[in-house]
């Protein structure tokens, strides 16, 4: 069994561009208890390796985090894969703003301690005790009520170049440095103010809304499928989008429109610019705009 990639980025690359057919970029999540992440990291990998399925999925006993390119034509078989699963029976897919042939060139399917790293080693702590999901809609209502702090569940380089009005953007680099901060910076309106998180897909929120949930906070939400649901709810109601500029992804496309703002300045001049890079140096590979 090829339990592997054989084909460079490169020559993945030239093969889909010979192709031609489109592609689906999407993304999913789900919290489960998995006995064997290993064995359950193969039937993936080679299930999807037979659909041309490309992208980066990391497996724990925790659950699933999968961000993907699938060929259209094979959605649907796609789905009803995902279906015969049964923790994944009807999960929800966070289906791209944006597609790109090339969002992803090669099949990582990775067997992690966790599928969001959390620096959290208390076993008292139960992530499925979620806050309350809440739509596009109701989002918005949320985030104009006085008695709402609204947090970024994002790292700096994400909410840099967008995020909500108003919203609280921790100046951290990961998801695990942001739990501290926030708790320690609200902890005097546990009981008297709504506290409403967001982050790119909801897999984020969903862990820290458990988490703040643990730590005694008493109304707490959390935005349904994250910016990427929020902006299709948005388009297909025509609902006011409160979301400024783009919305950063995990991919080769580093970012999604979501309004025309333009927030951020490049790194190395100031003019207004929103398009990150990757440091060419081998020995850096840092992202900037």
């Amino acid at each position: 069994m090829q339990l592997y990639n054989k084909l460079s980025a490169k020559e993945r690359a030239a093969l889909l561009e010979q192709a031609g057919e489109e592609r689906l970029t999407l993304s999913f999540y789900q919290y489960a208890k998995i006995g064997n992440p290993q064995l359950f990291r193969n039937h993936l990998f080679l299930a999807w390796q037979d659909m041309d399925v490309l992208g980066r999925i990391y497996v724990a006993h925790e659950g699933i985090n999968a961000q993907l390119s699938v060929p259209a034509k094979r959605f649907t078989v796609f789905k009803e894969f995902l279906d015969g699963i049964y923790f994944l029976k009807d999960v929800r897919l966070n289906i791209a703003i944006e597609h790109d042939l090339k969002s992803f060139l090669k099949l990582k399917v990775k067997v992690r301690h966790k599928i969001v790293a959390d620096g959290l080693e208390d076993k008292t702590f139960d992530v499925t005790n979620k806050g309350i999901h809440v739509d596009a809609q109701k989002f918005n209502e949320l985030i104009e009520d006085p008695d709402t702090v609204l947090v970024d569940m994002r790292n700096h380089y994400e909410s840099e170049i967008g995020h909500f009005k108003n919203a609280i953007t921790p100046d951290v680099d990961t998801f695990r440095d942001s739990l501290d901060i926030i708790e320690n910076d609200l902890k005097d309106h546990k009981e008297d103010k709504k506290l409403v998180m967001y982050c790119t897909g909801g897999i984020r929120c969903e862990k820290a809304s458990a988490y703040y949930k643990h730590k005694g906070f008493k109304n707490v939400f959390q935005l349904e499928g994250g910016i990427i649901e929020y902006a299709r709810q948005v388009e297909n109601q025509q609902l006011e989008n409160k979301f400024l500029g783009k919305n950063f992804v995990f991919d080769h496309r580093r970012g999604e429109r979501i309004s025309n703002d333009i927030i951020s300045h490049c790194h190395q001049c100031g003019e207004a610019c929103d398009t990150h890079v990757n440091c060419a140096n081998e020995a850096c590979h840092l992202l900037f705009i």
